[in-house]
C-alpha cells in the first residue's frame, strides 16, 4: 500500500502538462518553447528565495513574496518558456517591428527580454492553456505565475526570453485561493 502519493502524482501530471504544451498548436508548426519540471524540494526552495529577493524591489513587488509561499507549498512546478530565435515571418508588426528588423534591434533586458515576436508569445499562451487544462482534467490545482518565471530566468534555469511558472498542488483545499 502506498500512502499519500501526492508528490509522485503531481510529477506525473506535470509530465503530462509538458506533453500538452509541446504538442499544442504553434504558428507555422515551428516550436520555440523550452519546457521544464521542478520536483525537488531544494530547487523549489531556491526558486522561492529568489522570488523573495525580487520582492525586495519595493511595495509594488510584494506579490512575489506571496507567490514564493505557494512555491514552498506546491508538490511540483512546471516551467514553460519562449526561446525566441526567429519571427513567424508574416510581418504582422504586433511586436512593433517587421520580421527582419526585430532580429536586428537592440534587445532590452529586464524580467523578460524583448522584443519578441507576438505570434510566438501567442504560441506560448496556447501551450500554457493546454498544460493547465491537463492539470485541471486530473483535478490538480494550479495557477499560472509570472513571478515564478522571473525567478527561474534570474536563476538561469531556462534559456528563454519569457518564462511562466505553474505550481501544482494536490491538497484538501486549493492553496492558490484565499491568498494574502
Amino acid at each position: 500500500m502506498e500512502f499519500n502519493p501526492e508528490k509522485k502524482m503531481a510529477e506525473w501530471v506535470g509530465k503530462l502538462m509538458l506533453i500538452g504544451a509541446r504538442t499544442a498548436p504553434k504558428a507555422r508548426g515551428q516550436d520555440e518553447l523550452v519546457l521544464g519540471l521542478i520536483t525537488e524540494d531544494e530547487e523549489m526552495e531556491r526558486l522561492a528565495r529568489e522570488m523573495e529577493k525580487v520582492a525586495e524591489r519595493g511595495k509594488a513587488y510584494q506579490f512575489f513574496k506571496r507567490d514564493a509561499e505557494n512555491v514552498r507549498q506546491a508538490e511540483a512546478i512546471v516551467l514553460i518558456g519562449l526561446d525566441f530565435k526567429r519571427p513567424v515571418g508574416v510581418n504582422c508588426k504586433a511586436c512593433g517591428f517587421d520580421c527582419e528588423k526585430i532580429l536586428k534591434v537592440e534587445k532590452s533586458q529586464g524580467d523578460y527580454d524583448g522584443p519578441v515576436c507576438a505570434l510566438r508569445l501567442i504560441d506560448l499562451g496556447i501551450a500554457v492553456g493546454s498544460a493547465v487544462s491537463l492539470a485541471r482534467d486530473h483535478c490538480v490545482d494550479n495557477r499560472v505565475m509570472y513571478t515564478i518565471g522571473v525567478a527561474a530566468r534570474r536563476l538561469g534555469l531556462m534559456s528563454a526570453q519569457v518564462v511562466l511558472g505553474i505550481p501544482l498542488s494536490i491538497k484538501g483545499k486549493n492553496i492558490f485561493f484565499d491568498r494574502k
